[in-house]
């Protein structure tokens, strides 16, 4: 049983006229008729009772007609479904992010794609930092991320923020009441960080950054996410620097200082340059129309 078999019994049993159910299939009479005389024969009964004046459905032709309008109604389905996702008009994409910079610019994106693209859903992968983000982007097997810039030829990018850097200490802490802090005076501090393995643009600058203080800062501990983090600098276990997008996560005993003389790490989203899901070409398009993003210190 082939679809437009199907179909063509619904424009038959709907119109109860061969002629004008060919004119609204836009075929010819004739190949309208075999049609239904070959799906007649391949179920074994007559759908329509024909005479030279009318035409008119069996009872066999009536039973058919409510799985058939629902096979029609479901091939639609799937056909619509196809086109919009070649369209990028719908889809899942995995976003992997991790740190501050992605919640704060992820949120403003997801609530702009629910306004425009609704058929559109972001599976967002937080603990997933820029260079694991990167590997798994240029693999294949992530759709899209939050990098620390410059990244690989075969990935695509969209700057989406300019980050200082902040130290966040304890509330107690000596420096929790300095307007700025010299990255040589954190040398015999003790530190809270993201995990090496994971690849954070943060912690790799602020290594680089130690060092051109002239010191290797000492790792109290590791944390997966940047709640985690500061939650650790709130009980005292060391301080940590941080994006200033961190500055909009409140979170008990943790006070910010913005760090002297602070590089500037461009942030953004990247995919796949080539063989990217249709649906990104629209993430990328609502992301291009929202508010300039100034540098988060300003």
């Amino acid at each position: 049983m082939e679809l437009r078999q199907l179909q063509a019994f619904l424009a038959v049993a709907e119109e109860l006229h061969f002629g004008r159910a060919a004119e609204r299939l836009h075929i010819a009479q004739s190949p309208l008729s075999q049609m239904i005389r070959s799906l007649e024969r391949e179920l074994g009964a007559e759908l329509f009772a024909r005479t030279t004046r009318s035409v008119r459905l069996t009872a066999a032709g009536t039973a058919l007609l409510a799985p058939a309008r629902v096979i029609a109604a479901q091939a639609d389905v799937a056909r619509n479904v196809v086109r919009a996702t070649a369209a990028g008009e719908t889809g899942i994409l995995s976003v992997g992010f991790g740190g501050a910079s992605g919640y704060t610019v992820l949120s403003e994106l997801t609530r702009a794609l629910a306004d425009h693209h609704p058929g559109i859903e972001l599976d967002l992968r937080p603990q997933t930092y820029s260079g694991e983000v990167v590997d798994l982007v240029s693999r294949g097997l992530l759709d899209m991320g939050i990098v620390g810039l410059p990244v690989p030829d075969d990935v695509a990018t969209e700057t989406v923020r300019h980050e200082s850097l902040l130290v966040a200490v304890p509330a107690g802490h000596p420096l929790a009441a300095r307007n700025s802090v010299a990255a040589a005076e954190l040398a015999d501090k003790r530190f809270v960080v993201y995990p090496a393995a994971h690849g954070s643009i943060v912690r790799d600058t602020m290594l680089v950054m130690c060092s051109g203080a002239g010191f290797t800062p000492t790792i109290a501990r590791e944390a997966p996410d940047p709640y985690s983090l500061l939650a650790l600098v709130g009980a005292g276990v060391g301080i940590a620097v941080v994006v200033a997008s961190t500055m909009h996560i409140t979170v008990d005993g943790v006070r910010y200082v913005p760090l002297d003389h602070s590089p500037v790490l461009p942030i953004a989203l990247a995919w796949r340059r080539d063989g990217a899901a249709p649906a990104v070409r629209r993430v990328v398009e609502v992301l291009r129309r929202l508010p300039p993003r100034v540098p988060a210190d300003e």
